[in-house]
């Protein structure tokens, strides 16, 4: 306490987290210090995403045991692998980068997600969901291998991860491995909407006895000491423990069914509870799952009442959690809302459409046929490969699914694409949304590799819409009757028509079409980038380079007509794409004039052989060559190396 003007104040706490560089200096305070450091860290995300949009109400609500687990851990040399970088935020402040935090998402500065190749405290990648539990066996196993008996490995899985197929693989391998490995179970109701399906229901029931495992715990210390319980004799009793308690409280642990030690759910705001309890679990023998109950969005009253709005809310005021929004009545409709209102209009006129998405709900815009339609639209969970495959089931039962993926998360589907609907030509609809460069989410969310990946699989239709009418007739065509498995990819943000609405069509397949007569060289386009490559033809014509623009339309099948009239009256093509150059649109046309002994010089322009970086989506686009410059630059050093 202090005096001034004669009334007794309390003093406010000296700050902590500025004196704080490395999760070292943090193990040297006392724990009583660590509300506190929470408390500061948890304005800190506040303070900083309020200007600098980002993820935002996962971080907060991992702040305590983002705390707890670099306080008790020895890091960086204990790993701790998160899954879903979106939780990261405290995580990169508290490592070595809260000077540096304000560059976080921005072109050329902090990563989005934690990354091996920005900071030694970041293990392993965590852009997308349910990969950390088998990442983190990885490493346990490596450490048994190379003799670390010190070294421990933490898994965070959560944010509705858990729902994924791959964590399921993954605990089933840690119950038959050797390993002493931590898994805490981050458990908020939530992945980005409100989590769904039976492991959401089972995890919000789960519950055990503290004093049950406290007792179980020393016991078999003791054991141990005595020289009584070795890993054979662990097993068998964990199994006849759980046996026994299953029958007592009339509920089975799915964990424990797998020899992982299960404790909690537990508070996960209460920093020094959860020091104290991963002290005294941290060095068990064998597999452990430690489940959390967290609120997403915790400490900060407008996320914790709309955690969906403020996973990624971009600018908000600090202080009262209202949204800074511009006006955007004016300004066109974002291509996923276009999709939305499409599909259910089309789902008025076919009753056989349904709507499938992998937890994408709000995202890619299925919500509005789902708050519609109900019982006509599905929400998955974080499970891509059973979207797809379910997809399919309805697909060969007379359904027509609207399967709805973000083109990066498309390519955990990979095998069921070919497997379970292009083999049999299943009538399946795939709109892959945020395909090419999405921005400041960076290499982990771009959608570069779906026209390459998809091109060489039978019977698929890959089509990419250049403007919203386009998109609309896309949709039309693709649930005709019997066109088999479609792909529809078109890109976050904005479309470009104010007047969106328009009378839907049928477009033949595989027909692009002829925007601008040219002489000097033809420009080939496909997607929406095909409206900046519009620009610039026109922009060319008054510098009196004529160029000949057409929409593609389709990768597949391609109009071999419009590419065998280029091949033949043009000496000079320009290809360009929202996706990787190798084995895309300019791949194709490359096959095409090689297999038709046509041999005009085609330039390529698309998203170069390595990983894009983060940064605003006109800030890549120049990067990559296929912003409006870069495309006259192009076409320019084509026309003119070839007049020499």
């Amino acid at each position: 306490m202090q005096r001034k003007n004669n009334l007794i104040v309390e003093k406010e706490p000296e700050k902590i987290l500025s004196s704080l560089s490395l999760p070292a200096d943090l193990r040297q305070l006392p724990v009583e210090k660590l509300p506190q450091v929470c408390d500061e860290l948890r304005q800190t995300i506040i303070t900083e995403l309020a200007d600098n949009p980002g993820h935002f109400a996962s971080s907060l609500g991992v702040v305590e045991l983002t705390v707890a687990l670099h306080y008790v851990f020895n890091t960086p040399y204990d790993r701790i692998v998160w899954d879903v970088g979106h939780q990261a935020c405290g995580h990169k402040i508290l490592t070595g980068r809260r000077e540096q935090f304000s560059s976080y998402r921005h072109l050329h500065g902090l990563r989005p997600f934690p990354s091996p190749e920005e900071s030694e405290y970041d293990t392993f990648a965590c852009g997308h969901a349910s990969n950390s539990i088998s990442a983190a066996l990885g490493m346990a196993v490596a450490a048994h291998q190379h003799g670390e008996t010190d070294r421990q490995v933490v898994a965070v899985i959560g944010d509705g991860s858990m729902s994924g197929g791959l964590a399921f693989e993954g605990l089933n391998n840690v119950s038959g491995t050797p390993n002493n490995l931590l898994i805490i179970l981050n458990d908020n109701n939530m992945s980005i909407d409100r989590s769904v399906g039976g492991m959401k229901h089972y995890l919000h029931h789960l519950h055990t006895s503290k004093t049950y495992n406290d007792l179980r715990f020393r016991a078999a210390q003791k054991l141990t000491r005595w020289g009584l319980l070795n890993d054979n004799r662990r097993k068998k009793i964990l199994r006849f423990n759980n046996s026994m308690k299953s029958l007592l409280t009339n509920q089975n642990n799915i964990f424990e069914g797998l020899d992982i030690r299960y404790f909690g759910p537990t508070d996960g705001h209460n920093v020094i509870e959860l020091v104290d309890t991963l002290r005294s679990i941290k060095d068990m023998k064998g597999p452990k799952l430690l489940h959390l109950h967290t609120i997403k969005g915790k400490g900060f009253a407008a996320a914790e009442e709309n955690p969906t709005v403020f996973h990624a809310p971009g600018k908000f005021d600090p202080q009262t959690g209202e949204q800074i929004k511009t006006d955007t009545g004016s300004l066109p409709l974002k291509y996923q809302d276009v999709f939305g209102k499409t599909l259910i209009e089309l789902a008025k006129m076919n009753e056989n459409i349904v709507g499938v998405t992998p937890a994408m709900p709000t995202g890619c815009s299925m919500s509005m046929m789902m708050k519609e339609m109900p019982d006509r639209a599905f929400d998955v969970g974080i499970a891509e490969g059973h979207a797809v495959t379910f997809s399919g089931g309805m697909a060969k039962e007379g359904l027509l699914p609207f399967c709805n993926i973000y083109s990066a998360f498309s390519q955990r589907a990979y095998d069921n694409i070919i497997h379970d609907v292009a083999l049999y030509r299943l009538n399946v609809v795939f709109c892959l949304d945020r395909a090419g460069l999405v921005g400041e989410d960076g290499p982990t969310h771009h959608g570069a590799f779906d026209l390459a990946a998809l091109r060489p699989i039978p019977h698929l239709t890959i089509s990419s819409p250049m403007n919203e009418h386009e998109l609309r007739h896309m949709m039309y065509t693709a649930q005709l009757p019997n066109q088999g498995p479609f792909v529809i990819r078109y890109p976050r943000g904005r479309g470009v028509m104010p007047q969106w609405k328009c009378q839907m069509e049928a477009i033949p397949v595989g027909k692009g079409r002829c925007l601008h007569e040219g002489t000097d060289a033809a420009i080939l386009s496909l997607g929406p980038v095909g409206n900046t490559a519009a620009e610039a033809v026109q922009e060319l014509e008054t510098e009196g380079i004529s160029v000949a623009h057409y929409d593609m339309r389709f990768l597949k099948p391609i109009d071999e007509e419009i590419l065998d009239y280029v091949g033949r009256h043009f000496a000079r093509i320009i290809t360009i794409e929202d996706g990787v150059i190798r084995g895309g649109l300019g791949s194709a046309v490359l096959e095409y004039m090689a297999d038709h002994d046509l041999h005009p010089r085609v330039k390529r322009l698309g998203l170069p052989d390595e990983f894009v970086e983060h940064g605003k989506p006109q800030e890549l686009y120049h990067i990559v060559g296929i912003d409006k410059e870069g495309i006259k630059d192009a076409v320019k050093a084509l026309t003119s190396h070839s007049s020499h």
